[in-house]
């Protein structure tokens, strides 16, 4: 599916069942529900395998999303990227643990993550792991507020972001 070397992962931990968590992201649009960077997400084709939307992000940038999988209540795999261009691997999985439920966003960055290991485990850890770990862990600050509350996160809710937000 990709062959990248390394992930940065987010991870959200709620209290009640997966379908909490299922409801909300696979629903039509949902990054306008919980994504702190995100100004619109309109969908091409939803729901299920080949589904497509595109993130246009409070900083100008737009990217397209295309899903490759899609597992009813368990999650989806995607690639993301500027539309020709490179793109990144993005796997979302939801575990249910009875009294609580988890989901693990593994994004796999196309940017320093692929030939040798050695000329890019410095950019990649150094720039790129940093940049990706702040912009998930407010994708997931994000997604747990709205499923708590059911309110709309609003814009750089969780803090600004370099690369995403202005």
């Amino acid at each position: 599916m990709h062959n990248f070397h390394w992930s940065v992962k987010g991870n959200l931990k709620i209290q009640g069942p997966s379908s909490k968590i299922w409801e909300v992201i696979s629903s039509k649009s949902n990054l306008e529900l919980f994504h702190p960077f995100c100004d619109k997400n309109p969908v091409s084709k939803w729901p299920g395998q080949n589904s497509c939307d595109t993130i246009y992000y409070y900083s100008g940038l737009v990217l397209e999303r295309k899903f490759v999988n899609w597992l009813n209540n368990e999650g989806y795999d995607l690639f993301i990227g500027k539309k020709n261009g490179s793109k990144s691997f993005v796997s979302w999985r939801i575990k249910d643990f009875g009294d609580h439920s988890s989901l693990t966003v593994s994004i796999y960055p196309y940017v320093y993550n692929s030939g040798s290991k050695l000329t890019n485990f410095i950019p990649f850890y150094f720039f790129i792991r940093p940049m990706i770990q702040k912009y998930i862990n407010s994708v997931m600050n994000g997604l747990g507020h709205y499923i708590e509350t059911g309110e709309v996160v609003s814009k750089n809710q969780f803090g600004t972001h370099s690369f995403f937000s202005n």
